[in-house]
């Protein structure tokens, strides 16, 4: 496995076939983001296959989480599989693929000959949940070091990145699809915000009576006597304003007062 970032958006898949070939790889993962908010992973055993392509879904880093684990670099993992994978035929592919791909090949050069840390796959919500915990060698606990993330399954196929199709998740549901449905839920809160308004500005229509005027409530009103119209043709007289030299200062009053 290498990484290698030479890819081109008009590209095809089958490039990355190309590119195993020409490190010498048989085994790859591949990371395609769309719309800068989903990312999908390719796993495929070049160039013949399998490959599978996955949805990954709540990914949690290890500067988000602050996890107090560590492993040393190179370090051989452990994998450990849920149950739940040997029971169906496409949980096998899967298991088979995932040891083949994050498995260290035995006397790898760049491999240390020691173990302290372990990738757990289990299965919960028709998806598969990876950890990494790191193994403690005093009493054999785990503790977390991180990344941890969320595999959807969308599909299977017979070849490396694409081919026939052997399994399809029948559970998988789009992001887009996912993001509609939730603006459709929002949307549908709103109308019913204002249809129960309208029901209850028409209750409150029905429910008020309208009272007829009555002729005898005028018989105390008695109108005011006109005033006379004055029109001032002189601006008035400006009076001179005096200051009282014995008048006190605001502060000084209350002073006075406080006394």
């Amino acid at each position: 496995m290498f990484a290698d970032t030479k890819m081109d958006r008009k590209d095809k898949l089958f490039v990355v076939n190309e590119v195993c070939e020409m490190k010498n790889c048989n085994k790859c993962i591949y990371f395609e983001a769309k719309k800068k908010q989903d990312l999908y992973m390719w796993i495929s055993n070049t160039p013949e296959g399998p490959s599978a392509k996955f949805l990954v879904q709540n990914i949690h880093t290890l500067a988000e989480l602050k996890m107090t684990g560590n492993c040393l670099k190179g370090s051989r993992p452990l994998l450990s599989f849920d149950p739940a994978f040997d029971q169906d035929p496409y949980l096998a592919v899967l298991k088979e693929l995932f040891i083949q791909t994050f498995g260290t090949p035995r006397y790898h050069p760049k491999s240390q000959p020691f173990v302290d840390h372990v990738f757990t796959f289990s299965i919960a919500d028709k998806r598969i949940w990876f950890r990494n915990y790191q193994i403690i060698e005093e009493d054999a606990s785990l503790v977390e070091i991180g990344p941890r993330f969320v595999l959807n399954l969308i599909k299977i196929f017979k070849g490396s990145f694409g081919g026939p199709t052997l399994y399809e998740n029948p559970y998988y549901q789009s992001p887009n699809m996912h993001r509609r449905l939730i603006r459709l839920s929002t949307a549908a809160k709103i109308r019913e915000k204002q249809q129960v308004k309208t029901l209850h500005k028409m209750k409150k229509m029905e429910g008020t009576v309208i009272v007829p005027h009555d002729p005898t409530a005028d018989v105390f009103a008695t109108p005011a006597p006109e005033k006379p119209v004055v029109i001032e043709t002189e601006p008035p007289l400006v009076k001179p304003s005096v200051k009282r030299k014995d008048k006190k200062f605001k502060r000084q009053r209350l002073a006075k007062k406080r006394l």
